[in-house]
């Protein structure tokens, strides 16, 4: 018998050795399998045409993980270009002789205002090298004409439409769902802090006049951003552009044409040889595309060589939790390193901050924060906020020794909360389960959610909540050099525009992640002897491949299968993760 128990361990260990052994040689071969398809030299032929279509969401930095958008079924890599390295393409594309022109092939952009806003400026100075951009689509959303509206020629549909219709805030709110539930959502929030609307949806059921009043005030200077910027390139008056959106006028292609709003409405076909006449091609030949996301690989000389000094970018996109994070949260530790690992390196002379952030755990934004201090005590650190860079995301940005912000950036909502679910309703009514305690001191169950807090705890979490809004808003007195008074009359959570942030202070001038660079630049006194690097530094292939097999692969199927709907499942989601005190902006609310 113990022989046959010696065998049968011996056999088992050796299956488990052999799937691990398997499992180690396919992943090599799908790895090697994307690498192949993804990193080899593309070819780029003269009079060629850049070719781009949004069709994944558009962050900040490329994902570098090899698994991200390829094709099993061809074993192609379509992977998706961050906001940084889609601006580098529309500058080489500038600058090869290859390259005649732009096509844009779209109807939405998978992005938000700011990040469109940013690849639109860089759009128009791709325009100042005497190349032609085109845009055409079936149809055009807001946000699609908006970036279209920068190109020479603007085309649609002869069945198609623009859905032109001014800007719409929508917010939910869970107070009878949770009421339902029985579940007491205990929520503190900083002295007057009564534009902090992101504790609303557990409170209220419909939006308060102040977060009205922030929230039409915010669209409004968005907007009216978008309609001067489409009426300069257009030639259309801001007046005749509000009264088309609204009176819904361009509900048909002939419309469109009429108010000048596109070039002509005709089909793709007849835009394509549109492209064959710009390109010198005869209606009989074929047009060179370069795929965007094909043309990070194409080379173009480089008389630069490789520079030994840095500017460092470190990347901070998502809610800012602490711990590590994740691909869709500012994992403080995570964060904090990198700009600590910028600081140290000798190379690296100066540092551009990229946020891009709603805020969130008030601790994780002070530990960032306090990195961004240590770092501008030795070198330069500029802040390029995104499309958000609100509360939290405001809170890490504070001792940037510059901080530069699009007119669409939503950034302020400088306050706190504290918000501690009751359960005991839940689970005693709905559940059926009753729950008792034993305590050593009298208040040893602070912040339990199992119970309401006693009026002693609730002034405690008050008086908590209260002491870190006052270190908030005496940090943006002290780093912005404003008076802490009038601090307090523009934050109480009250969300800005970029274009109200700068008139208040808040930030020092408009502009994107290249404007930082370049002034980071400057600061450093590098003139153009310098070379990007930049953090968190990536995961190993393992660690990547790991993660595409677990949460990443998983967070992926729900994705696809909500479709639009996925918006709502992270927005409960980061309700169920929320713990501590927070410094967030009003984030259930979407603007379309």
């Amino acid at each position: 018998m113990k022989q046959f128990f010696k065998f049968m361990f011996a056999s088992f260990v050796g299956t488990i050795l052999t799937f691990i052994f398997i499992f180690l040689l396919f992943a090599g071969m799908i790895a090697s399998l994307v690498t192949m398809s993804g990193d080899e030299e593309v070819k780029v032929k003269e009079h060629s045409i850049l070719h781009i279509e949004w069709n994944a969401e558009i962050k900040d930095r490329t994902s570098d993980n090899p698994f991200e958008g390829f094709d099993f079924t061809t074993m192609q890599s379509k992977k998706p270009i961050g906001l940084y390295d889609i601006l580098k393409n529309i500058d080489k594309a500038a600058n090869d002789s290859r390259i005649d022109g732009i096509f844009m092939d779209m109807e939405t952009i998978p992005a938000g205002i700011a990040t469109s806003e940013e690849i639109r400026n860089k759009l128009k100075e791709f325009k100042e090298s005497g190349k032609f951009i085109v845009s055409y689509a079936n149809g055009y959303d807001q946000k699609a004409y908006y970036l279209a509206s920068v190109a020479d020629e603007i085309y649609l549909n002869a069945e198609g439409l623009i859905l032109f219709k001014g800007l719409h805030a929508q917010l939910m709110f869970f107070k009878d769902m949770l009421k339902k539930l029985d579940i007491d959502m205990q929520i503190v929030r900083g002295p007057d802090n009564k534009y902090k609307s992101a504790v609303e949806p557990f409170m209220l059921d419909h939006i308060s006049e102040a977060n009205r009043k922030q929230t039409q005030e915010l669209l409004n200077s968005i907007w009216g951003k978008i309609i001067t910027s489409i009426s300069d390139s257009r030639g259309i008056g801001v007046d005749e552009l509000m009264a088309i959106a609204d009176k819904l006028e361009l509900t048909t292609a002939q419309k469109a044409v009429d108010y000048n709003i596109v070039d002509a409405a005709i089909y793709r076909d007849e835009v394509i040889s549109k492209l064959k006449e710009k390109t010198g091609r005869k209606e009989d030949e074929k047009l060179h595309y370069v795929a965007f996301n094909k043309y990070t690989k194409a080379k173009v000389k480089d008389d630069k060589g490789l520079k030994r000094n840095k500017i460092a970018i470190v990347f901070a996109e998502g809610a800012i939790v602490q711990g590590k994070g994740d691909e869709q949260n500012i994992g403080s530790v995570v964060i904090a390193k990198a700009i600590s690992e910028a600081r140290k390196d000798e190379m690296v002379k100066a540092i551009v901050f990229r946020v891009n952030s709603p805020g969130g755990d008030a601790l994780a934004s002070e530990v960032i924060r306090r990195e961004v201090e240590l770092a501008g005590n030795d070198k330069p650190i500029i802040v390029s906020m995104g499309n958000l860079a609100a509360s939290g995301g405001y809170w890490i940005s504070t001792n940037a020794n510059y901080i530069f912000a699009q007119p669409t950036t939503i950034t302020g909502s400088i306050g706190v909360f504290g918000i501690i679910p009751n359960l005991e309703g839940l689970f005693k009514n709905k559940l059926g389960i009753n729950i008792d305690d034993v305590m050593t001191n009298e208040n040893s169950d602070f912040l339990d959610v199992m119970k309401p807090l006693s009026p002693f705890q609730h002034a405690k979490l008050d008086e908590l909540v209260t002491k870190i809004y006052t270190d908030f808003t005496e940090l943006v007195a002290r780093t912005r050099n404003l008076d802490i008074a009038y601090v307090d009359s523009i934050a109480k959570g009250r969300v800005w525009s970029g274009v109200d942030a700068k008139d208040l202070g808040l930030v020092d001038d408009f502009g994107g992640i290249e404007d930082a660079i370049a002034y980071a630049a400057e600061k450093a006194d590098l003139g153009d002897n310098y070379r990007i690097s930049t953090y968190p530094k990536r995961k190993e292939f393992l660690e990547q491949l790991m993660d595409e097999l677990t949460g990443q692969a998983s967070q992926k199927i729900v994705k696809h299968e909500l479709g639009e709907y996925y918006t709502y499942y992270q927005k409960m989601q980061t309700l169920k993760n929320m713990k501590g005190v927070q410094a967030r902006m009003p984030f259930f609310m979407e603007v379309n």
